[in-house]
């Protein structure tokens, strides 16, 4: 019994992983974004045009639809944060910001497959329509030092967690620079904001 269980869990993380990977493979030249719009490769899977994002992405990317295409408040204040993160030994990497809306519909369906149903799944990914990643006013900072030390310092530059159980989200509130973060939920069904 215990042999099939972790034969199940296996299989699961192996799917997860191969969704994974193929929604971070580079598509061809033609499917980057013109004038801030991405374009699904012809086959409809979804490309770093969409804002999936390889690992090791930076802050400072001039290049990635996933972080030029981020609110530009929002960027500021992160690569501010990450300049003086850098003082202090840490690297920001980026795992995720902007995305498009086909790119978070596929995370939605994918998480729909690996939690078992709708419910689960919108405790850890939002719909295209109420995700601040679409809106670009969303980054998952990457490394634990990193989330480390923006869930310390980030208030001073209006930078907040918002989940309990996504401590990599961070989103700007201006206001926290002056009066500290708000409160966090414990998940995004909590947030009022996905209600929509």
């Amino acid at each position: 019994m215990v042999l099939i269980a972790i034969v199940v869990a296996v299989t699961m993380m192996v799917g997860s992983l191969a969704r994974s990977l193929a929604a971070t493979s580079a598509g061809p030249a033609d499917t980057q974004p013109q004038g801030g719009v991405a374009m699904a490769a012809a086959d409809g899977a979804v490309t770093e045009a969409d804002g999936a994002m390889p690992a090791g992405v930076s802050a400072f990317d001039e290049q990635h639809p996933g972080i030029v295409n981020l609110d530009p408040d929002l960027l500021q204040a992160l690569r501010d944060a990450a300049s003086d993160a850098r003082e202090d030994g840490i690297e920001f990497v980026v795992n995720s910001g902007w995305r498009s809306p086909e790119y978070q519909e596929q995370l939605l369906r994918d998480a729909v497959a690996d939690y078992g149903s709708e419910q689960e799944a919108a405790r850890w990914v939002a719909t295209a329509e109420t995700s601040a990643h679409v809106a670009g006013g969303a980054v998952d900072v990457g490394s634990y030092d990193a989330t480390d030390w923006l869930a310390e310092h980030g208030a001073r530059y209006g930078l907040c967690p918002i989940y309990d159980n996504e401590p990599w989200h961070f989103e700007l509130h201006p206001e926290a620079i002056d009066e500290g973060c708000p409160a966090k939920y414990f998940d995004p069904t909590e947030d009022p904001r996905m209600q929509q």
